[in-house]
């Protein structure tokens, strides 16, 4: 049985796999999740370390299980019912669909070699710099330090072949936005805001934040801002060992590498305490959103119509 058909069997038998696909746990789904494909509490004690480890827009493992089985029999029906097509994917995103594309066996071992090393890097430079780190300063750093080690051939043309291949074969259509695995964001260009390990881009992203900031209240919280090469690089392989190997279903929850709107100005925004909750459907449900949509002037980048192929991102901020 391959990996497509076994984790559609599982998700619907009520199991799903752990993102090492070596573990299996019965998700007992909650009254609200069921309803309302929420967040609920069951996130709560992840969303501090999470954030802090800058993993943002990738839901807690348990999470994603438990939406899983609700998505799988959701996208069922849906089909039974006649209804298909990228409006069905987007809303269900956690499903498995028949024509996703998943990684070849032959390339798995690389890509889990390749975002543990990403991890890695990330912890020895700390995941604010790894918001701003190029390609050649993560090989660099790799390279001369120890306790990273030093990227593999194989891991580097992973990486590449990654980068190069084009999107539309998992389902995303938003365009390449950086020219190049090695582009470089330069320090200059950027400005650090206080107390979220995050950063803007001088100019426009920061003077928009800023009136957000002084229009919505004090409740509103930046996210994730500018996003290198690297970190989008590893955010997709991290959804990507979650999601067994599906690259569909990894970039219905991001942009893949290169085609992030995050690294040209786009940001995330928040409501203070909500944790986790952030970036879920939850956040469409708050003070803080219904403040920003009351303003008029901001545009959600992937919303529930959007042409990208994405889940609905409430909380992500079109600048660009």
């Amino acid at each position: 049985m391959d990996r497509r058909t076994l984790l559609k069997a599982m998700s619907l038998s009520g199991f799903v796999a752990l993102g090492s696909g070596s573990v299996l746990r019965q998700i007992h789904l909650t009254g609200q999740l069921q309803d309302t494909f929420g967040m609920g509490a069951v996130q709560g004690h992840w969303a501090a370390m999470s954030l802090q480890q800058g993993m943002e827009d990738i839901l807690p493992t348990e999470l994603t299980q438990a939406l899983s089985v609700v998505h799988q029999k959701a996208a069922q029906q849906a089909a039974a019912s006649g209804q298909s097509g990228s409006q069905t994917r987007i809303r269900y995103f956690e499903s498995v669909f028949d024509d996703d594309y998943f990684l070849p066996e032959d390339k798995v071992a690389a890509m889990r070699a390749s975002y543990q090393r990403l991890d890695r890097v990330q912890s020895f430079v700390g995941h604010g710099n790894f918001n701003l780190l190029s390609f050649d300063e993560a090989l660099r750093f790799a390279r001369n330090y120890p306790d990273i080690g030093a990227f593999t051939q194989a891991e580097m043309d992973f990486l590449d072949e990654l980068y190069h291949t084009d999107a539309r074969i998992y389902g995303f259509y938003g365009e390449q936005v950086l020219d190049s695995l090695t582009a470089n964001i330069s320090r200059n260009d950027v400005q650090s805001v206080g107390r979220t390990g995050h950063f803007l881009f001088k100019g426009r992203s920061e003077v928009f934040y800023d009136r957000l900031l002084n229009e919505v209240g004090d409740d509103l919280m930046l996210t994730s801002g500018v996003r290198s090469m690297v970190k989008q690089m590893h955010l997709f392989l991290a959804k990507a060992e979650q999601s067994a190997g599906n690259l569909s279903k990894a970039s219905r929850s991001l942009a893949p590498p290169g085609y992030s709107y995050h690294a040209i100005g786009d940001f995330d925004v928040g409501k203070v305490g909500l944790g986790y909750r952030n970036f879920s459907d939850d956040f469409a449900e708050t003070d803080v959103y219904k403040r920003l949509q009351d303003l008029g002037f901001v545009e959600i980048r992937y919303t529930t119509d959007n042409s990208y192929g994405v889940r609905y991102e409430p909380w992500h901020i079109q600048v660009s």
